[in-house]
């Protein structure tokens, strides 16, 4: 309503539009660097737990849900949909380091491409 006070004592916040936010904070290169750190975490670890055991069939699925989203990530990259592709690079690593801290890839002790538990 006209002449109505307000009763938030913050300041109106000015929103930021979507692309240009996105291009100010996140750019192709920074992507692009996560994209190569995780495909270097990819080639590096092996899976630890024995052929036959629960562990080995869950260190696969751990593998192959880290494997889809840098996929994604990679797609959303070359669409240039850098918000999406980050996130999804993210989530691949979050998966490597989950695999690895719980013990289901063996990473060498690579503690620089790797969250370890130690």
């Amino acid at each position: 309503m006209a002449g109505r006070a307000s009763t938030s004592s913050r300041p109106a916040r000015r929103r930021r539009s979507g692309a240009a936010w996105e291009r100010r904070t996140l750019t192709a290169a920074r992507v692009d660097r996560y994209l190569k750190l995780t495909q270097r975490a990819l080639s590096k670890l092996k899976i630890a737990p024995p052929p036959r055991s629960y562990l080995r069939e869950l260190a696969e699925d751990f593998l192959k849900m880290a494997r889809a989203y840098a996929g994604d990530a990679a797609t959303f990259r070359r669409q240039g949909a850098l918000a999406d592709a980050f996130a999804c690079v993210n989530y691949a690593h979050g998966w490597l380091d989950a695999g690895a801290r719980l013990g289901l890839f063996d990473v060498g002790g690579d503690d620089q491409l790797f969250t370890l538990y130690r």
